[in-house]
């Protein structure tokens, strides 16, 4: 799947107001076990929020990071708070559809 579009990033933005932010990411940074978290959760949800508690100033570095690792979209960031999506790689387990919305 290619990267999703401006529009597409909006529909998962607007998806996103109804979920609150599921990992924190606070002094310990992005650890292995965090990583393994998003990674799981991504499966499972396929649109996370990431609160940064702290390393707000380093905030989109990390955020790029995290896309890259558990090979994710980095939607947007919004306050200190990040938007990830990846598409479940099963088919019948996909809520979110972003070519027929």
């Amino acid at each position: 799947m290619t990267e999703p579009g401006s529009r597409e990033r909006y529909y998962l933005t607007r998806l996103s107001n109804s979920i609150e932010p599921i990992i924190r990411i606070g002094k310990s940074g992005l650890t292995e076990n965090i990583l393994t978290a998003i990674d799981e959760l991504l499966t499972s949800k396929e649109l996370i929020k990431i609160k940064f508690i702290d390393f707000k100033d380093e905030k989109l570095q990390v955020a790029q990071e995290i896309a890259l690792k558990t090979n994710s979209f980095f939607v947007r960031v919004i306050g200190n708070v990040a938007i990830f999506y990846r598409m479940s790689p099963v088919p019948e387990n996909r809520k979110i559809d972003l070519k027929n919305r």
